[in-house]
């Protein structure tokens, strides 16, 4: 813990120095040796990984004396700090504790205003011609009806699909990837485990999940915590479960 709060503080000390002598004539930079490369490299590792943290403190509402940073670098390097190691510990460990705590705040009302967004969004869809709504919350809307098998939730299925959120934006669509995806269906998200269910082969679908029926409040990057979303579905095939293969064989 303590190399960590150490690397820290240097780190905000390097970028804060460059950023406060950024007028200032800069000497010519020089890779032509391995040495000098791998000495360069570790100043940008540096530099990289103090951008994301004073971006995500910033975020939060915390601005630190750029100032000061470079003060304490020069005066520690001089060997006259004016802060203990102790005291550097605990002021470090209070500033962490106090930017996960308003992190965590952020997150938390993001997540409430993106599941009201939600609720709102389903509450008008489902008010649409051709949208039906059943017992979960999963609405779906036919595109297209085919007439082949439909899966059951111990089915292996082949589908393309597109997903996006509500505001159009789109995380992951197989057409992207350029082939079509196989996976057992009860081994999915709930509202694709429903709603595909619903499906004959041929048929492409369209469904709006809230998000209890997808991921919830896991938060995973391309999909906010509480997301409803939409997906476009074709099933292509239902593929016969092992079971079925074994029994078939006897």
């Amino acid at each position: 813990m303590k190399k960590v709060f150490k690397l820290s503080f240097v780190a905000a000390s390097v970028l804060a120095l460059a950023a406060c002598n950024k007028e200032a004539p800069k000497a010519e930079v020089k890779l032509e040796t391995e040495v000098q490369k791998q000495a360069y490299g570790l100043g940008a590792s540096i530099g990289e990984f103090v951008k994301k943290d004073l971006e995500g403190k910033t975020e939060v509402g915390f601005e630190l004396d750029k100032a000061l940073i470079v003060a304490g670098l020069e005066e520690s390097l001089a060997g006259k700090s004016q802060l203990t190691e102790e005291e550097i510990k605990e002021l470090l460990t209070k500033l962490n504790t106090e930017v996960a705590e308003k992190q965590q705040a952020a997150a938390q009302a993001k997540a409430e205003e993106v599941k009201a967004q939600g609720v709102a969004f389903l509450a008008e869809n489902g008010k649409k011609d051709g949208v039906v709504t059943t017992d979960s919350g999963l609405q779906y809307q036919v595109l297209s009806e085919g007439e082949g098998k439909k899966p059951l939730a111990t089915d292996t299925v082949e589908v393309h699909y597109k997903g996006t959120l509500i505001d159009g934006t789109e995380f992951d669509s197989s057409y992207s990837h350029g082939e079509p995806i196989t996976f057992p269906l009860n081994r999915v998200i709930k509202g694709w485990t429903e709603g595909v269910q619903l499906m004959a082969e041929g048929s492409k679908y369209k469904f709006f999940i809230p998000s209890e029926l997808a991921y919830g409040e896991r938060d995973l990057g391309k999909i906010p915590a509480n997301s409803t979303l939409i997906f476009e579905v074709e099933l292509l095939k239902v593929v016969q479960p092992e079971a079925e293969k074994e029994a078939a064989s006897e």
